[in-house]
């Protein structure tokens, strides 16, 4: 059955949200919150039965702070007029971008940037290297997650890369379990992780500290570990042309050589785990024979127009477990367009273009919009642009006909969602978990774990 919902200068406008990470979440805040169009409905549509996205899946354990963005994002989960609807899955049929269209009068894409940037170099492919978000992935119980294969009987790891989640993985790695154990890391990651033999981390980026993307509040962090500590070597600091007088760099910048600076001054100290901050150099290949054995980096210098250039030189790093982690990248969804150079569906302030054109009732908010760029927050102002472009267009949207319950159309087609008590009994059968484990809640790491509990007692 469709519905005009357009008649008098009032109509009913209904809305889908593909993603229930921040984007996705501050999106149907900002519907439900504006006045120009009081009868809004929004579904927030996930692949996953679970909430929150990255801010469940990305967040590290033992950053509580930030996970508990979960509260704020679940008070707009239980808006009345908001309904979260998970195992969900857009893109292959039934649920293409057109099918969407006849079910809501608006859609708004917020599904993020789902891989990883690769390195380009020989080797990459070899066992032993994995990218930092199927390392995050794991430690994070993402039912996808490929399993625990990491090589942590190796001595040593590298981790490509100088941005948060590079510090992130170094510092689960560096971090004993006992840390890790009140948090909601999965019972198997955290039995691995206390089980793990490294004890040298290299992270290390091809430019040098003034440019690198992590905040100075994660580096601090590394530096606050009991049983790591961190080395840098002051000529590959030297080599950085803020690091004399910092004062001109932007104000996180300069905190960063500052914090770095310190160290480097220190002598070691002789904990169980090092934490060794490289800089200016860049991978060329990964050696071995099937797997990785070591990462050859080329040493490169600042070539005086904010880059670098390679110098000629080169060093070899031993490891055995290469994480990759020099960005992210948004994926083709089936049915929308899609920029191959920027990762990015094509879009003016947030509608969606076709051949240049807006269009009618496709938006895009958060990386899958802007690319990977920005923190948690820098989505709300995003959201906020997308959907007023959409109020702008709530009127004409509103004439569409659509189904008149979309949620009775989606059972129709044989989609089986998770409703928001689905996820209330995930969230009580994790809390058993935990406490069967004689631990905080913890999170249960597979599909079938994950869509048992939530069909439990339906």
């Amino acid at each position: 059955m469709l519905e005009t919902s357009c008649g008098r200068g009032s109509f009913v406008l209904r809305v889908a949200v593909v993603g229930s990470g921040p984007s996705g979440v501050y999106a149907a805040q900002a519907l439900v919150q504006q006045q120009a169009v009081p009868e809004v409905s929004v579904h927030v549509l996930d692949r996953l039965p679970c909430p929150y996205g990255l801010v469940r899946y990305g967040v590290a354990p033992d950053h509580e702070k930030i996970k508990s963005l979960q509260h704020t994002l679940r008070a707009v989960l239980e808006h009345p007029r908001v309904s979260f609807l998970g195992h969900v899955h857009v893109g292959p049929p039934p649920l293409v971008p057109e099918r969407l269209l006849e079910l809501y009068h608006a859609v708004v894409y917020c599904v993020g940037a789902a891989t990883d940037r690769r390195l380009g170099v020989p080797g990459e492919e070899m066992a032993g290297s994995f990218s930092a978000t199927d390392f995050v992935s794991w430690y994070s119980a993402h039912p996808d997650a490929t399993g625990d294969a990491f090589a942590l009987g190796a001595d040593s790891a590298v981790v490509v890369g100088v941005g948060n989640v590079a510090v992130d993985v170094a510092r689960i790695l560096a971090r004993g379990a006992e840390e890790l154990r009140p948090t909601d890391v999965p019972h198997a990651a955290l039995g691995a992780l206390s089980e793990s033999r490294v004890s040298d981390i290299h992270m290390v980026g091809r430019r040098g500290p003034s440019q690198a993307k992590f905040t100075t509040k994660e580096l601090r962090e590394l530096g606050s570990l009991t049983g790591a500590e961190v080395l840098v070597r002051p000529e590959e600091l030297a080599l950085d042309p803020g690091y004399e007088d910092p004062s001109g760099l932007p104000a996180v910048n300069r905190r960063n050589v500052e914090v770095l600076r310190d160290w480097a001054r220190r002598p070691p100290v002789g904990r169980p785990r090092r934490i060794h901050l490289r800089f200016f150099l860049r991978p060329v290949a990964l050696l071995g024979e099937g797997a990785v054995r070591a990462v050859r980096f080329e040493r490169t210098a600042p070539d005086g127009r904010g880059g670098v250039a390679g110098t000629g030189v080169f060093e070899d790093i031993e490891a055995p477990l290469v994480l990759r982690s020099v960005g992210y990248r948004g994926v083709p969804l089936p049915g929308l367009p899609f920029d191959e150079e920027r990762g990015t569906v094509p879009n003016a302030a947030g509608r969606v273009l076709r051949g240049g054109e807006p269009s009618s009732g496709e938006y895009v908010a958060g990386w899958i919009k802007r690319g990977p760029t920005g923190v948690i927050g820098t989505n709300r102002p995003c959201a906020k642009e997308t959907v007023a472009s959409l109020l702008a267009d709530a009127e004409a949207l509103a004439a569409r006909p659509v189904a008149a319950d979309p949620l009775r159309a989606l059972r129709e087609a044989g989609v089986e969602p998770v409703e928001w008590t689905g996820w209330l009994r995930i969230e009580a059968a994790e809390e058993a978990l935990g406490a069967a484990l004689g631990r905080t809640k913890v999170k249960i790491p597979d599909w079938m774990g994950l869509l048992g509990a939530a069909r439990e007692q339906e």
